[in-house]
Formats: C-alpha cells, sequence, structure tokens
C-alpha cells in the first residue's frame, strides 16, 4: 500500500511564497505519475500539476509560471514550489500518485493565502 504524506502549507500573504512536499513510502522510481490536486470550499478538486518518471511535467493554466513541480528520486519526494501566491489560491492541496493502475493520495495540507 502506497502512502503519501504532505507537508508545507499554511498561512502566508498574498505576493508570498510556499513550498509543498509529498513523501512517498515507496520509491518514485516505480511511480508512473506523480502530481498536487486542490480543493477550495465549495468547488470540484482540480488539477495544479503531475509530473511522469521521466520527467515530463503539466501545469494548470490557472498556476503557469507561478508554480512548478519537481522530484527527488533519492528523497522519494515530489514538490510543489508556489510563487506569487494569490487569494484564489486558498485551497487544500492533495498530493497524488498513479502507481500499479491505481491513483492514491495523501491527507491533504491546507494553504490559505489572504489578501
Amino acid at each position: 500500500q502506497l502512502q503519501l504524506v504532505e507537508s508545507g502549507g499554511g498561512l502566508v500573504q498574498a505576493g508570498g511564497s510556499l513550498r509543498l512536499s509529498c513523501a512517498a513510502s515507496e520509491t518514485i522510481r516505480s511511480i508512473g505519475r506523480m502530481g498536487w490536486y486542490r480543493q477550495a470550499p465549495g468547488k470540484q478538486r482540480e488539477l495544479v500539476a503531475t509530473i511522469t518518471s521521466g520527467g515530463n511535467t503539466n501545469v494548470a493554466d490557472s498556476v503557469k509560471g507561478r508554480f512548478t513541480i519537481s522530484r527527488d528520486n533519492a528523497k522519494n519526494t515530489v514538490f510543489l514550489q508556489m510563487n506569487s501566491l494569490k487569494s484564489e489560491d486558498t485551497a487544500v492541496y492533495y498530493c497524488n500518485a498513479l502507481w500499479v493502475l491505481s491513483d492514491y493520495w495523501g491527507q491533504g495540507t491546507q494553504v490559505t493565502v489572504s489578501s
């Protein structure tokens, strides 16, 4: 059973930065795709960014140019660097992994951006 543990969320002022981390219980070299999703109150969960085992990334238009996804295979960790944060980025951020044809989710970490 793959386990994902997020960290790095918190309260930040608009224009500030945060870096989220997602630590996996398995070697992430074996995980085809990992990514970040977010869910704001009253809204559906939406894709933020994904990264494949080969390093290919996909970033949502709403965060393109501000957010960067990366991975450290040695630490089995995926990161989401979030810069120039806006109030509309406020949400619970979830780590996701597609592993052995199944989706796995972390418990989520709250990001709150004050204007």
